[in-house]
């Protein structure tokens, strides 16, 4: 398989292997890319929680951002968990540096056990200082309240709290469903002249670990290939359901997903 584009991984680590650095460079391995990384913080965990994180400096974050992208320029950006206020400024110093374009972020506040992964003045400055610096930000429904004040109970909702955040500066908007008591799963695509609802069946699995991290990697990806940021985010939600329903039940708590259930083996090895 010939690579199709470079994407650089902002993001924090999970030792289980289902979600943050280890879920998006499945992600995009597996979608035909090549990813690097600069890693934000290391979690201990597993399927049932997280027992605890240790953060990486701000000053080594940019270091790892500034160094790979100075050898190796990528396509696209993904930026996931970003714990202090010290580290977003951090990231926006060195993504101006290397003059990033196409970059989408996953506001990611807390793990799927319920463990908060970012400080209040960091989410005030992913608020005022990021979200207008970015192509996309893919925040699910409670990490969409935490941003724009707004309880969310059904789609309607959803998309008030999508024009909060693009009257905050944001140039696309995608809020997951996933969170919202309803048989099918809505989420919804917005930005100052379209809106879009993607509907997709709701698995009955706990095997969910890791699908946020999934989703903005599978975007960013098909995004950095040429495809406009609405159909990027489609192929993204279409790409986790897929892996949702093939999830290999592993664990005892929130099983990951299957990140591999679109790869092609197109040679037999020996």
């Amino acid at each position: 398989m010939r690579i199709k584009s470079k994407i650089l991984i902002i993001a924090g680590s999970d030792s289980s292997g289902g979600a943050g650095i280890q879920a998006d460079i499945k992600t995009v391995t597996t979608l035909g890319s090549f990813a690097m990384t600069a890693i934000t913080a290391v979690t201990v965990q597993n399927t049932q929680g997280i027992k605890s994180v240790i953060p990486i400096s701000p000053k080594e974050i940019k270091n790892q951002i500034i160094f790979t992208s100075k050898d190796i320029k990528p396509d696209a950006i993904k930026i996931g968990m970003l714990h202090s206020s010290q580290v977003i400024l951090g990231v926006l110093e060195s993504l101006k540096k290397i003059k990033a374009k196409r970059i989408i972020l996953d506001p990611v506040m807390v793990s799927k056990g319920g463990t908060k992964l970012i400080n209040d003045q960091a989410i005030k400055f992913l608020r005022e200082k990021l979200i207008n610096k970015v192509t996309l930000i893919t925040p699910n429904v409670p990490e969409a309240e935490v941003l724009t004040g707004i309880k969310i109970r059904n789609k309607e909702d959803m998309i008030f709290a999508g024009n909060k955040l693009l009257n905050f500066g944001a140039k696309n908007v995608l809020i997951k469903g996933g969170h919202l008591n309803s048989t099918k799963v809505e989420d919804v695509f917005m930005n100052k002249s379209d809106i879009k609802i993607f509907i997709s069946n709701r698995h009955n699995t706990k095997s969910t670990h890791g699908t946020g991290c999934t989703l903005s990697s599978a975007i960013t990806t098909f995004f950095s290939c040429g495809k406009s940021i609405k159909k990027a985010c489609g192929l993204g939600i279409k790409y986790v359901n897929s892996a949702i329903s093939n999830n290999p039940n592993y664990g005892k708590g929130h099983g990951p997903i299957n990140h591999l259930h679109s790869m092609e083996i197109n040679r037999r090895f020996k």
